[in-house]
C-alpha cells in the first residue's frame, strides 16, 4: 500500500503534483512560523539567563559559586545614558583573592581599570572623550564576553575600585556570588513577562497554522473521496484506503517540514536583529531544543495524516458513502461551551494570579487556547443561526440558495473562514494587551524641560550641618563644578535647588526646594518668579536620578516669593542641580560627564527623556511583537481562506455545473458563493473581535492589574482592512466558476 500510495502521490499527473506542492507550501509556512515562535521563547530565556548576573542580590536563587568559601565583593549597579542609549554600569571592588568574578571577564578589574562590552568599546573610541570616556577613570584592560551580554548591541561596563572607596557609596552592597537563574527579559521590571507573552503568542499562532494545514490537505477532497470510493468498490479495505491517504498526506507534510526548517534557518540571522525584548538577539539564541525539533518532525506529519483520515470518514462507512450525501446533524448550542469555558477560566484568575512564569503560561495559555478552540467549535452553530435568518428573509434566488446551502452544511461553510476568524481573535487580543501596556508604561518625555534640562539629585547622600544635624538627600556642590558646567558650550544656565535645614525632616528627607529667581529666569521651562521676588520654592521629585521640574501653571502665573535672603542661598545644602542646555548632544553629555566625575558616589544625572529611554527599547519590542503576531496571523488566515475558497469551488463543480445546465445565470452562482462565505465571516468576526478584547481585558486584570484601554481608530481600520482583504480574496476566486461549471464539466463528472 505504501508503494501504491507513493505512485498515486507522485505519478498521477499534474493535478496530483500541484496538490502535493500546495500542501507542502502550506505546511512549510506553518512550520516556519511555529519554529520561529519556539525559537523566540528559547532566545528570550537564553538572553535573560546571560544577564541574570545584573540582578544579583544578597540571596541569589542560583549562586555562581560556593558563597561559604568566597570573599565578599563590593558592587554597585547603575544605569547611565548616552545619546538616548542605556549603559549598564557595574562598579566592583574585591576584598580578597576569592571574591566572585562577573561572567564574561577573566578577573576583576583593579582600581583605575575597567572592562567594556564590544559595542561600548567602539562607542568610547568614536565619541568625544569629554562626552563619554571621561566618566570612567582609568584604562580599559579588556572586553566583556558574549556570555554576560544580552545582545551584540549591549552597552555594559565593569569598573574597578578600592574596597575602602566603594564601601563609601550609599548604594553599594556586599555580595558573595552572582545570580545565574533567568530573571526575565532584560530591562523588564516584571520577571518572565516577555516569556509569558511569547508563549501566548506562539500558542495563538499554532491554531491558525493547523487550520491552514488542514485546509491545504483537503484540496480536491471530493475528487479524492470518489477515487478512494472506486478503490473500495473493486475490493480495497478501509485500512488500505486509509494507508494510501496517510502516505499521500505524510509525503506532502514531510516535504513541507523540511522546507519549513530551511525557511527558519535561512531567516534566523534576519530575525535575530528584531529587538522583541528591546535588544536584538545573538543568532545562536534563536536555537531549537531537541524536544522542539522532535515535536515538529513527528507532530506535523502525524497531524496531516490524521486530517487526511478524517476527511475519508464517509468512505470508511461504505464504498457508496460518497454518493449518499445526506444532511449532517445540525450543530447545537452546546458548541458554545468551550468558548464560555475559556473566558471563564481567564476571569477566574483575576485576583488569583498564579505564582511563577510556568504556572502563568499554563493558566493563561489554557484560557486563550480554549477561547480560540471555542470560536472554531461554536462557529458552525453561529453560521447555522445566520443562515436560517438569511433564508427566512431572502428576497432573491441567490440569498435563498445560499441560506439553504449554509443551513444544510454550516460546518463546511464556516471551515473556509475559520482561519481568519481565529486570526481576528488573536489580533484583537494582541492589540488590546500590547497597546494597554504601552499606554500604562510609556513615560512622558517632559516636553522642552524633559529634553533640554539635565538634573542631578542627591537622594542617596547625607548632608551634615555644623551642629551635627543629618539631612538626607542633600550635598555640598563646589563652586568649581558649577563653573565647569557653565563653561560648557550649549549650557545656558545652572540652577541649584537648596534646602533649608530648619524645615528638613531627618526621617523624611529635604524640605521644599529653594531657588534663586535669577537662576530660574535663565531656565524658563522650570517656571518663573513673580515680579519683585528674589527667592521662590520649587516642587521637585526624584524619579530615579534627577529632579526634572515642570509646572505650567507656575510658568504662566509665576511662583510666589519666599521670605529668605538671596545672599544666604549659597550657604545652604543642595538637593539638586538643574542644568539648562540648548538640547544639543554635546551640551547634555558633557554636562553629564562633569556631574558624574564630580559626584562618583551618587545617583546618575538624567533627563526625563533619559528615564523614559530606560523602557523605550522594551516598549518598542512589545510593539513589534504585536505587529508580528497580527501580520503573521492575518497572512496565514488569508492564505487559508484562499485555499479553502478555491477548494470549495473545485469540490462543487458538479452541482454548480448542473445548476448552470438548468438555466441558472453565472451571476447568481457568484452571488451564492459570495454570500456563503461572507455571512459566516462577518457574523463570527464580530464574536471573535469582542471575545479577543474581552480575553485581553481579563488577562491584563489578572496578570498586570491593569484595565483594557479602548482601542483607537487604528484597530477598527485594521479590522476593516482585514475583512475587505478577505472579501477580496473570495472575489478573486469567483472567475474560476466560469471555467469549472461548463457543460463539459457536468458531462465528465
Amino acid at each position: 500500500m505504501i508503494r501504491l500510495g507513493l505512485r498515486l502521490t507522485l505519478a498521477t499527473g499534474r493535478e496530483a503534483i500541484i496538490r502535493l506542492l500546495a500542501i507542502a507550501a502550506a505546511v512549510a509556512l506553518g512550520v516556519g512560523v511555529l519554529l520561529v515562535s519556539l525559537a523566540g521563547i528559547n532566545a528570550v530565556h537564553a538572553q535573560s539567563t546571560r544577564t541574570a548576573w545584573l540582578t544579583t542580590s544578597k540571596r541569589n536563587l542560583r549562586p555562581s559559586n560556593d558563597e561559604a568559601t568566597a570573599d565578599p565583593l563590593w558592587a554597585e549597579a547603575n544605569l547611565d545614558q548616552y545619546a538616548g542609549a542605556v549603559i549598564e554600569r557595574v562598579d566592583v571592588a574585591a576584598t580578597g583573592p576569592r571574591s566572585p568574578v562577573p561572567p564574561g571577564i577573566p578577573q576583576l578589574p583593579g582600581p583605575g581599570q575597567f572592562y567594556a562590552s564590544p559595542a561600548l568599546s567602539r562607542l568610547l573610541t568614536s565619541a568625544p572623550r569629554a562626552q563619554l570616556a571621561d566618566r570612567y577613570p582609568g584604562r580599559q584592560i579588556g572586553t566583556i564576553g558574549d556570555e554576560a551580554l544580552a545582545s551584540p548591541d549591549s552597552l555594559v561596563i565593569i569598573v574597578g575600585h578600592r574596597a575602602t572607596e566603594l564601601a563609601q557609596a550609599p548604594s553599594a552592597r556586599q555580595i558573595r556570588s552572582f545570580e545565574t537563574a533567568a530573571q526575565g527579559a532584560p530591562g523588564d521590571a516584571h520577571p518572565g513577562r516577555m516569556q509569558l507573552i511569547l508563549a501566548v503568542v506562539a500558542g495563538a499562532l499554532l491554531i491558525p497554522v493547523l487550520i491552514f494545514i488542514g485546509a491545504a490537505t483537503r484540496l480536491s477532497a471530493a475528487r479524492r473521496e470518489q477515487r478512494f470510493a472506486a478503490m473500495r468498490l473493486i475490493g480495497a479495505t478501509p485500512g488500505q484506503v486509509s494507508a494510501i491517504a496517510a502516505v499521500e498526506a505524510t509525503v506532502a507534510a514531510a516535504v513541507g517540514v523540511v522546507a519549513g526548517f530551511a525557511v527558519f534557518f535561512g531567516l534566523r540571522s534576519v530575525l535575530a536583529t528584531v529587538p522583541f525584548t528591546g535588544q536584538p538577539f545573538f543568532p545562536s539564541d534563536l536555537s531549537l531544543r531537541w524536544a522542539n525539533v522532535g515535536l515538529v518532525i513527528v507532530g506535523v506529519p502525524a497531524t496531516a495524516a490524521l486530517a487526511a483520515r478524517l476527511a475519508l470518514r464517509r468512505v470508511q462507512i461504505s464504498p457508496l458513502g460518497v454518493t449518499r450525501r445526506v444532511t449532517p446533524p445540525r450543530p447545537s448550542a452546546w458548541r458554545a461551551v468551550p468558548l464560555l469555558a475559556g473566558i471563564a477560566e481567564l476571569a477566574w484568575f483575576v485576583g488569583r494570579r498564579p505564582a511563577g512564569t510556568t504556572a502563568q503560561i499554563r493558566a493563561y495559555g489554557t484560557g486563550f487556547g480554549l477561547a480560540m478552540v471555542g470560536l472554531v467549535v461554536a462557529g458552525p452553530w453561529l453560521t447555522m443561526l445566520g443562515s436560517r435568518l438569511m433564508a427566512r428573509r431572502a428576497r432573491r434566488p441567490a440569498a435563498l440558495i445560499a441560506g439553504r446551502r449554509l443551513a444544510d452544511n454550516p460546518r463546511a461553510a464556516f471551515r473556509a473562514v475559520s482561519g481568519l476568524v481565529v486570526a481576528l481573535f488573536i489580533s484583537s487580543a494582541a492589540l488590546g494587551i500590547i497597546t494597554t501596556i504601552l499606554d500604562y508604561h510609556t513615560a512622558s518625555t517632559g516636553g522642552t524641560a524633559g529634553r533640554n534640562i539635565l538634573a542631578q539629585a542627591f537622594g542617596d547622600r547625607d548632608f551634615l550641618t555644623p551642629d551635627g544635624q543629618r539631612i538626607p538627600g542633600a550635598a555640598t556642590v563646589p563652586d568649581t563644578v558649577v563653573a565647569h558646567l557653565a563653561a560648557i558650550p550649549g549650557v545656558e544656565a545652572v540652577a541649584e535647588i537648596h534646602v533649608e535645614p530648619s524645615v528638613s525632616d531627618p526621617a523624611m528627607g529635604p524640605g521644599p526646594g529653594l531657588v534663586a529667581c535669577a537662576d530660574l529666569a535663565r531656565i524658563p521651562a522650570l517656571g518663573r518668579c513673580r515680579t519683585g521676588a528674589e527667592v521662590t520654592t520649587i516642587p521637585w521629585f526624584e524619579p530615579q536620578a534627577g529632579t526634572i521640574t515642570a509646572n505650567h501653571t507656575a510658568t504662566v502665573r509665576g511662583r510666589p516669593p519666599v521670605a529668605f535672603p538671596a545672599d544666604r542661598l549659597p550657604s545652604l545644602p543642595v538637593a539638586a542641580i538643574e542644568v539648562g542646555t540648548d538640547g544639543s548632544r554635546r551640551a547634555i553629555e558633557e554636562a553629564r560627564t562633569v556631574l558624574e566625575a564630580a559626584f562618583p558616589d551618587r545617583n546618575l544625572p538624567a533627563t526625563i527623556g533619559d528615564i523614559s529611554a530606560d523602557n523605550a527599547q522594551l516598549i518598542d519590542g512589545w510593539r513589534q511583537l504585536a505587529d508580528v503576531a497580527i501580520i503573521a496571523s492575518l497572512f496565514i488566515a488569508a492564505c487559508s481562506l484562499a485555499v479553502s475558497a478555491a477548494a470549495g469551488l473545485i469540490d462543487r463543480k458538479r452541482p454548480f455545473s448542473l445548476l448552470r445546465l438548468t438555466g441558472t445565470p453565472l451571476g447568481v452562482l457568484r452571488h451564492v458563493v459570495a454570500l456563503e462565505t461572507a455571512l459566516p465571516l462577518l457574523l463570527v468576526a464580530a464574536t471573535a473581535a469582542g471575545n479577543g478584547l474581552l480575553a485581553a481585558h481579563l488577562f491584563l486584570r489578572a496578570q498586570l492589574d491593569e484595565s483594557l484601554q479602548p482601542p483607537g481608530a487604528g484597530y477598527y481600520l485594521a479590522v476593516a482592512a482585514g475583512l475587505i482583504l478577505a472579501l477580496g480574496t473570495i472575489a478573486a476566486t469567483l472567475p474560476l466558476l466560469r471555467r469549472i461549471t461548463g457543460p463539459e464539466t457536468a458531462r465528465n463528472e
